[in-house]
């Protein structure tokens, strides 16, 4: 990896990673649904807007159109649906770590159902994974951390991982930031609807509900994923995907700072061992690559 893309790897994780407290502060003012379908029709106006002024195109190849698809429902309406609703009930620091699993997930999948090989380093690497979150799990449940809220998230991550495994391709041909703004209208259509049906419309305007809704508008929504196509166009996708093992330190940390969480000894060496095992699962992948491609 050249400096560029430790640089674009670095931004993107920082940034996927603050989404949470964000979101924590939003939620906390305003129905999750509802907050996040705006978020989406806002974001995919100024990328499709950005997009159509750098001359990108709306006429999209069949892979793409079924990539917006995809991560329009996966990613947004379920992902981050799921995970807004959750952080009604649980602290941001712990469904970023819940979030975070998704590699572990990808692989796990892709090794049960797909057929794809994972050496033994991956497979430690899973072992791992689970490990640190059963550690994690077993504090915050002691405490009285809300089960449902912890489904909701774990939920939502298998959402993404499904994601991740059925599209390939998408920055392929161009059009980058039109494919990025327009996921961002599906996710937005299909929480509304979701919006209307279960939640009463009740917002309480305060300067850091608006900071934060600008924010993950803006940062997470929009420049976050751009960064991330562009980072996999630039690097391939094994190698994007190793960034992934900085999400837990970077989501505890920003929610401990901003949020003032408490972050306990369980919590730091479950978060170190699911980073461990993130980092040894893409390190296994981009082994076997390496091999298949001589």
């Amino acid at each position: 990896m050249d400096i560029r893309a430790i640089a674009m790897g670095l931004t993107f994780v920082f940034m996927w990673s603050s989404a949470f407290t964000s979101a924590r502060m939003i939620v906390a003012d305003a129905p999750p649904l509802a907050a996040l379908s705006l978020r989406f029709l806002l974001s995919g106006l100024i990328g499709v807007g950005i997009a159509r002024a750098l001359g990108q195109s709306w006429r999209l190849t069949p892979g793409q159109w079924r990539s917006v698809a995809i991560f329009g429902l996966c990613q947004n309406a379920l992902y981050l649906g799921l995970n807004f609703v959750a952080m009604q009930q649980i602290e941001a620091s712990l469904a970023s770590i819940i979030a975070s699993t998704m590699p572990l997930l990808v692989a796990l999948l892709g090794w049960l159902f797909l057929g794809q090989r994972i050496r033994p380093v991956g497979l430690a690497g899973l072992v791992a994974g689970v490990a640190g979150v059963a550690i994690i799990m077993g504090s915050r449940l002691s405490g009285g951390v809300s089960l449902s809220g912890v489904v909701l998230c774990g939920i939502g991550a298998l959402a993404l991982a499904i994601a991740t495994l059925t599209v390939r391709g998408a920055s392929s041909g161009g059009n980058v930031l039109m494919i990025v703004g327009l996921q961002m209208f599906v996710g937005a259509a299909i929480l509304a609807v979701a919006s209307l049906a279960t939640e009463t419309i009740a917002v309480h305007w305060t300067p850091r509900l608006a900071l934060a809704f600008a924010y993950t508008t803006l940062v997470p929504g929009l420049i976050a994923t751009w960064i991330w196509f562009r980072l996999v166009a630039r690097i391939g996708p094994v190698r994007a995907a190793t960034y992934h093992f900085l999400n837990p330190f970077f989501g505890v940390l920003v929610a401990s700072v901003l949020l003032s969480e408490r972050v306990g000894p369980a919590d730091l060496a479950g978060v170190a061992i699911v980073a461990a095992g993130i980092l040894a699962v893409q390190m296994s992948k981009a082994r076997e690559v390496a091999v298949r491609t001589g």
